[in-house]
């Protein structure tokens, strides 16, 4: 993930003040923050307070970062020292120094990496599915519904015959596989796991 383009992008557009970077950020990793604090048991009102500290860290402190790429770490670890604070006797009112850029995801840290590639691939997923044509969209969004509609229903809807709705959503969802978006994040789950591997 340290050289992932998106993350660069993202960290340069925001360090430049562009709202919607900032608003790109928040969306794609309100999720890692939200796990992460779910993880260490805190309730809803301090999920939100610790939410709005790492954004507000992240907005002190962007102009500092040495490896863009590394703005997940940087968050899961902000926001899991965050959520220790939170559940240390006096609450969040220490003087904590905010985590420095640069400082690597402690040892044994492999939930936090996991959640890294889980927030990143939620990221690209939403990404390429957004630049598929609308009919897969439209098509997909049907299929994943909970309850999905019977496929009666989604070519009565979408005006396709029910014979073509299985073929189609095969081409929509290798058009997905084929994102550039996804290619990256997997490419970097491979290598992860490859490491992991040779460290065993």
């Amino acid at each position: 993930m340290r050289d992932d383009p998106t993350v660069v992008s993202l960290v340069a557009r925001a360090a430049s003040g562009e709202q919607a970077a900032w608003d790109e950020i928040v969306e794609r990793y309100a999720p890692l923050v939200w796990a992460i604090c779910l993880r260490h048991q805190l309730d809803r009102q301090s999920i939100d307070d610790i939410g709005q500290g790492v954004w507000l860290l992240l907005v002190e402190n962007i102009g500092r970062l040495r490896e863009p790429a590394a703005l997940p770490g940087w968050i899961a670890t902000t926001t899991r020292r965050e959520c220790l604070r939170a559940i240390r006797p006096g609450g969040r009112h220490g003087t904590e120094v905010p985590t420095p850029f640069d400082e690597q995801l402690p040892a044994g840290s492999a939930e936090i990496e996991h959640e890294i590639i889980e927030a990143e691939l939620h990221a690209a997923l939403r990404t390429a599915f957004a630049e598929l044509p609308a009919g897969c969209r439209e098509l997909l969004s049907m299929l994943l519904g909970d309850p999905a509609p019977g496929y009666a229903s989604i070519s009565a809807t979408l005006g396709i015959p029910v014979g073509s709705i299985g073929p189609t959503r095969a081409r929509c969802l290798a058009k997905l596989r084929r994102s550039r978006h996804l290619a990256g994040v997997l490419a970097g789950q491979d290598e992860t796991a490859r490491v992991g591997e040779a460290g065993r």
